[in-house]
């Protein structure tokens, strides 16, 4: 039987965390789908196409390991994508009640798909997306938290939002 999972998310940008959970999961399904979200109701730095190239890069030569954008319901794009498990990173325990709450929704319109949770590496329990599009955004070094890759279209995506050396801007 093959095993499919989906690992969904907004990757606004992908981080180590991310990166982490997906490999991990590929050591247990077959083939592990990060599906990036392309509607969220959050305001996003990156728009769908990028984050989805970001996380290709990410990716790359990892053959049980595919990537691909989605709109919809995530059970429903399971169903879709012949997939029986949805894959989500905990990385502290305030992530424990979201997780339970969606994975208890999920279940309620889906039976079938179960979800199953990875506890995220200790030293990269810190990291989460919003943390790292605000430390780029004030001047910080974000390399022990991203790919190089992302490094460089964080730099690109933020140019001018902040002056050298990594203070703001003084507000007028």
């Amino acid at each position: 039987m093959i095993r499919r999972a989906v690992f969904p998310g907004t990757f606004d940008p992908v981080h180590c965390g991310h990166i982490d959970v997906a490999m991990r999961g590929s050591k247990l399904f077959d083939t592990v789908i990060v599906a990036v979200y392309d509607k969220p109701l959050k305001n996003l730095l990156f728009s769908p196409e990028e984050r989805i190239d970001l996380v290709r890069q990410a990716f790359a030569g990892n053959a049980g390991i595919e990537v691909t954008g989605y709109s919809s319901l995530t059970v429903d794009f399971c169903r879709t994508e012949n997939a029986a498990v949805i894959l989500r990173g905990l990385r502290v325990f305030s992530d424990f009640e979201y997780e339970f709450r969606m994975a208890l929704a999920n279940h309620r319109l889906a039976p079938a798909i179960e979800t199953v949770s990875l506890i995220t590496r200790e030293e990269l329990s810190f990291i989460n997306s919003t943390t790292v599009r605000e430390i780029a955004s004030l001047g910080g070094d974000v390399s022990s938290m991203v790919p190089d890759f992302v490094c460089a279209a964080l730099a690109k995506k933020l140019q001018g939002s902040h002056p050298p050396g990594g203070q703001p801007a003084p507000r007028s």
